[in-house]
């Protein structure tokens, strides 16, 4: 039997595990909520344009809101996802240029975010996810051309678009807005803003973060993806960007395995091009060329834009 000595150490050490489990449940949730996406409604529509609201499905059950606005029969489509804590609304600047081009535009919510159903946490590949649901719904509009569907995305939706442009081969074109090269760097730049040392406790966070999502930063980071990228791809970003600078859309560009990734570098920040209706010509001059039905590209190949200062 044991004496009392060895009950009391047993005793000790369940109370400390205890402690440590509560501690770690605590940590987990903080972590969590910190970085939690917040939520805006759209409040407003796309004025002029012949748009409807739809409602399509995700994975898990859960229906994405968005605004569909066709361009008549067998058009060219694109499906247009916002960034962390955005909503539909937010890329509503695209919509007159490229429906004026030809092209019929889904912009939706993702998961968490607007109008769409809440999830149990948002991150990069539910992102890519709920982007490959929007591709999906596009190609089976009637008056969509099923073989000519794009993605554009901005930020976590331009790192979405690569993901996704990695995965299937369906895709004609992906245009990325503001995308960072590795989420471990975008990570590690939260950590430092919020004095976070990096041993102990941030390099937990990186590890819990990489288990909650199922996926290690390094597989899904647009500097590895953008190497598997099955369709032209174009990469916009703002010189004037804080948030995601420059050298990482160079980072992204500088591993592209073919010409058929161009990069266009603009004045403005992560979220303000200012400069952007400038360049819009050779954004949709790099579309159409993508775009183009096949019969029409059959034996030829991918010709990127000229103009602006795409590279």
């Amino acid at each position: 039997m044991r004496d009392a000595s060895t009950w009391g150490g047993i005793s000790t050490a369940l109370a400390m595990l205890s402690v440590a489990v509560v501690a770690l449940l605590t940590i987990n949730h903080l972590i969590r909520r910190s970085l939690a996406a917040p939520r805006v409604a759209e409040s407003g529509v796309p004025d002029g344009l012949p748009w409807r609201q739809v409602a399509f499905s995700s994975v898990r059950g859960k229906t994405l809101f968005g605004w569909f606005i066709p361009a008549g029969e067998c058009a060219p489509a694109l499906a247009i996802l916002h960034g962390w804590g955005g909503n539909a609304e937010m890329m509503l600047p695209l919509a007159k240029p490229l429906h004026a081009a030809g092209y019929a535009l889904l912009f939706f919510d993702a998961r968490s975010h607007g109008r769409s159903d809440g999830d149990t946490f948002a991150s990069l590949p539910r992102f890519a996810e709920d982007l490959a649901h929007a591709v999906d719904w596009l190609r089976a509009q009637v008056d969509v051309d099923a073989c000519r569907v794009g993605v554009i995305g901005h930020s976590v939706g331009a790192a979405a678009a690569l993901l996704l442009a990695s995965q299937r081969q369906d895709l004609v074109a992906a245009v990325t807005l503001a995308a960072f090269a590795d989420p471990a760097a975008i990570m590690r730049r939260w950590l430092k803003a919020r004095r976070i040392p990096y041993w102990p406790l941030g390099a937990y966070i990186l590890y819990y973060v990489q288990h909650v999502i199922g996926h290690r930063f390094a597989d899904i980071a647009p500097c590895h993806t953008i190497r598997a990228a099955s369709c032209p791809v174009l990469l916009v970003h703002g010189t004037d960007d804080e948030t995601v600078p420059v050298s990482e859309a160079q980072e992204i560009f500088a591993r592209r395995r073919d010409e058929r990734v161009r990069l266009l570098l603009i004045p403005g920040s992560h979220d303000q091009y200012g400069e952007m209706e400038r360049h819009f010509e050779t954004v949709i001059d790099f579309l159409d060329a993508a775009t183009r039905p096949f019969a029409d590209r059959h034996g030829e190949g991918f010709s990127p834009p000229t103009t602006g200062d795409a590279r």
